[in-house]
């Protein structure tokens, strides 16, 4: 097996627990035949994908890793141990993040990330697990029952259309993982048993990094036409794991939708980046008098119709479509205001090299809505940029706010769900943050 040795001192953020070893941390390639081979050309010896042993400077066996000479990051490490990858270790992995999820999630209703590449110690593999049934059967069902005010809920689903299916959504965003494919579908199959389907959405920006094509495709059973619906918090929602962003519905804000609408009940609401509807629907379910979703997405606007008519709630949820700095600005123009501001953007950045520049887009999206939020309202402001630590995103509103010449309660603070676990070492997986200010 090659061994990758590391420069002097670049250790000590390995044993801390981050996975990831970048380029120009590495002092040398040693091969087959036991010679070091200085990098650059060290880098060349290794294949994509492989498995490689990461040693310190003073060659002290820090763990085993998938390389991948082309991307800056070149090899992404997978256990303290000289472990062996085949079926069994997929498995082994696979039953371990299940587990987790079982503390927090009953299995048999609830959709959920099963898999969170590296805080699951297999990088970049990403598995959200949807439980549901085809939106072609559930939403008229769903509608007619509204209009006679009956509460939705899963056993009266299960009653009217049977046993819910099952659908993954997958991404493979690193090399070795990628190499490994049909192994780890193999696996998954044997681990959490038959799917209605299994769609890839390798579609990401990531996989050009590394140097993999962008494919997206259904590549196990079927998918419905029109999408699936899921029960989240116990509300129905539209999932379309084909067409819809990255794996299909955003799991990762279930706690914090439920969070931020104890606080909308009798407000009038605006959601910017609405995606499709995910805060804007439980804040009209809490009780909103009304609610403003915008997005700049046509498509994901169709949606959120789509989930307010699911709801009951078309009658108190309308849509904007446009750029969230430009409707801002519109909206303070023309002096409009409310009571709650969600905003909840894309990542403004991925990397730390853009960090200025995406703290400039935050701070200016925050300073507009904290000047349309009415006194005593409430703003739910989140960031998903890895880069954008939780100290950098509470320095940022504090700035935001004495430039608005507005003080602010802290009322609450989130992440993301647990389902999308933290791992300690690994600062990047600790990427959504959401706060919850009242102004004073």
């Amino acid at each position: 097996m090659k061994r990758i040795i590391l420069q002097p001192g670049q250790e000590h953020r390995l044993l801390a627990g981050h996975p990831w070893v970048f380029d120009n941390e590495v002092k040398s390639v040693v091969g087959p035949d036991g010679i070091p081979k200085v990098c650059p050309e060290g880098l060349a010896i290794l294949e994509p994908g492989e498995l490689v042993d990461v040693e310190s400077s003073r060659k002290t066996y820090i763990g085993r890793a998938f390389a991948n000479p082309h991307s800056k990051i070149v090899a992404r490490l997978f256990s303290p141990s000289k472990e062996g990858v085949d079926k069994g270790f997929f498995k082994a992995r696979l039953r371990n993040a299940v587990e987790r999820r079982r503390r927090n999630y009953n299995l048999e209703t609830e959709s959920e990330r099963l898999v969170f590449a590296e805080a699951d110690l297999l990088p970049g593999l990403i598995i959200d697990r949807f439980v549901g049934w085809p939106a072609i059967q559930a939403e008229p069902y769903i509608v007619e029952k509204n209009k006679s005010g009956q509460t939705i809920h899963f056993d009266m689903l299960r009653d009217a259309l049977g046993a819910p299916g099952i659908w993954l959504s997958v991404q493979f965003l690193s090399y070795g993982l990628d190499l490994r494919k049909e192994l780890i579908l193999s696996a998954l199959e044997e681990v959490i048993g038959p799917v209605q389907g299994i769609i890839e959405r390798d579609d990401s920006q990531v996989r050009s990094l590394e140097g993999l094509p962008r494919v997206s495709d259904v590549v196990s059973g079927t998918f419905p036409e029109g999408g699936i619906c899921i029960l989240e918090n116990g509300l129905p929602f539209i999932a379309d794991l084909v067409e819809g962003q990255k794996t299909g519905h955003f799991l990762d804000q279930r706690d914090n939708r439920r969070r931020a609408a104890r606080y909308t009940t009798g407000k009038q609401v605006l959601d910017m980046c609405c995606h499709t509807g995910g805060f804007a629907i439980h804040a009209a379910r809490a009780g909103a008098a009304s609610v403003l979703a915008a997005d700049i997405s046509p498509q994901a606007l169709d949606m959120v119709r789509r989930n307010a008519l699911l709801n009951g709630v078309s009658d108190r949820v309308s849509v904007a479509a446009g750029d969230v700095f430009e409707l801002l600005r519109s909206y303070e123009r023309k002096h409009t205001q409310f009571d709650v501001i969600i905003l909840d953007p894309p990542a403004f950045t991925k990397s730390h090299k853009a960090i200025e520049g995406a703290i400039r887009g935050y701070k200016e999206i925050n300073l507009r809505a904290l000047s349309l939020l009415r006194r005593g309202g409430v703003l739910v402001t989140c960031s998903c940029s890895q880069a954008m630590t939780e100290g950098r995103f509470k320095a940022m509103i504090q700035d935001a706010a004495m430039d608005a010449e507005k003080r602010l309660h802290l009322l609450e603070f989130g992440y993301q769900a647990p389902d999308h676990p933290i791992l300690v070492g690994y600062e990047e997986s600790l990427y959504l943050k959401c706060g919850v200010y009242q102004v004073l």
